[in-house]
């Protein structure tokens, strides 16, 4: 077992207990007794601004996200869940207690059906006309109003999830396996604490029934290729195989999440706020409306991605649109595009006057919370972004104008590039604190 996934499974039931407080406590003891053990090799390239927890899907609560950025040496950690922000007033308070910077932001499915995008498969793998959004550096005084903006898209879509699951288990009753919304999905979230509940909450209940019909890793995957008529990736077949490894739930969740989808899913509607009422909601509480730049799909990074064609053959166009909506900034995982894709990409946001923001999309427990591909020079300017996140957050805790894109900022710092020095000095002397 890895170093990693040892201290994983040590504290997994301290910093995932169900109780917000208790945990938070817990992570005062685990660092107290494993502080003078731990290695410490901050280095400037480890960042990480895109973090889900178990409010929308993940491994961790925001107590444990932060004792995983607190073991690989993390510099600023960001939580992003769907559709909610309840979990960030604990991630802020964890990161305190373990001395990281934070972010906040919230990530949402939003309607572009009233743009020229309509009818393309933006970067949603679902459904056409949506795309993923991001609201980066929501300030403190602001979480409150954000959460209560999507209350209603949560309801919303939890009446959706139940018509999926009844769809879905017309497709399971010839095999004998079915799920109960209330009873198998539900408990696997934290709705009942503002969490969200993603599809991804389907697939795990799913997985969990399918570990419980079939005892090895074999018939396993005979009944996932056979039965459910889907290919298994080379990478996803070595981690089936082994039926007593500690993410196998997580595998099972991977490979239904990269075909299986489309054969239940139903298109969302009222659960997706239009894009303009969403880059409303930045501008209201001074967060910062970021498009999350996906990109033509050939081999998944997480394994949960089917090759796919997105954005890459309108970029221009969908620049465009999105500059025109108001967008500040375009969120991008130097790990999931090619080079040709990244250089592109930059050279569109350099054209438009985007902020460039990054982060790992950290939603298994398979994957690593720092990039390595950071250290590379070309991405120095996503360190310095995320330092003028944290800069962000600091100037509008007070002041919701003092924010990086207020008028009172652009007038007085008109050039993107002088703003995020100056937002980044703000951060980094906040983390010297």
């Amino acid at each position: 077992m890895s170093y990693i996934n040892e201290k994983i499974f040590k504290y997994q039931g301290l910093l995932n207990d169900s109780d917000a407080t208790k945990r938070l406590e817990n992570l005062k003891v685990v660092l107290k007794k494993e502080n003078e053990k731990i290695n410490k090799k901050q280095m400037d390239y480890y960042i990480n601004n895109h973090i889900h927890t178990k409010y929308s899907f993940s491994y961790y609560s925001p107590s444990m996200s932060i004792w995983m950025a607190y073991l690989y040496n993390l510099k600023i950690a960001g939580i992003v869940d769907h559709d909610t922000v309840s979990g960030a007033a604990e991630f802020i308070q964890a990161g305190k207690i373990a001395g990281i910077s934070t972010t906040k932001g919230v990530e949402c499915r939003a309607d572009f059906s009233k743009t020229l995008l309509k009818g393309k498969f933006i970067n949603d793998p679902d459904q056409r006309s949506i795309a993923y959004v991001v609201l980066h550096g929501i300030p403190d005084s602001q979480i409150d109003i954000v959460n209560s903006f999507f209350d209603k898209y949560r309801n919303e879509r939890n009446k959706r999830n139940l018509a999926m699951v009844q769809k879905l288990n017309n497709i399971l009753e010839p095999l004998s396996i079915s799920l109960d919304f209330n009873q198998d999905v539900l408990p696997l979230s934290y709705s009942k604490n503002g969490g969200a509940v993603t599809e991804r909450h389907i697939l795990f209940a799913l997985a969990k029934k399918i570990m419980e019909k079939f005892l090895s890793g074999s018939e396993i995957i005979e009944f996932i290729q056979s039965k459910l008529k889907i290919k298994i990736s080379k990478r996803n077949l070595e981690y089936l195989s082994v039926r007593n490894n500690y993410f196998y739930q997580y595998d099972i969740l991977n490979v239904l999440k990269s075909s299986f989808v489309e054969k239940f899913y139903i298109d969302a509607d009222a659960e997706c706020p239009d894009v303009r009422d969403v880059i409303a909601l930045a501008d209201k509480t001074s967060s910062i409306p970021s498009y999350a730049y996906l990109g033509d799909v050939t081999e998944s990074v997480t394994g949960d991605k089917k090759t796919q064609k997105f954005e890459d053959s309108f970029l221009e166009l969908l620049i465009d649109v999105i500059k025109k909506l108001g967008f500040r900034a375009v969120t991008y995982i130097p790990t999931r595009n090619s080079k040709a894709q990244l250089e592109r990409i930059q050279r569109m946001c350099e054209k438009y006057d985007f902020f460039q923001i990054s982060g790992e999309d950290i939603n298994s427990p398979r994957q690593p919370f720092i990039c390595e591909t950071m250290k590379r020079p070309e991405f120095g300017h996503l360190i310095d972004a995320a330092w003028a996140l944290i800069g962000h957050e600091k100037m509008t805790q007070e002041v919701l104008d003092k924010g990086l894109f207020s008028a009172k900022t652009i007038k007085e710092y008109p050039d993107l590039g002088e703003r995020i020095k100056v937002f980044k000095k703000i951060g980094e002397d906040s983390f010297k604190e």
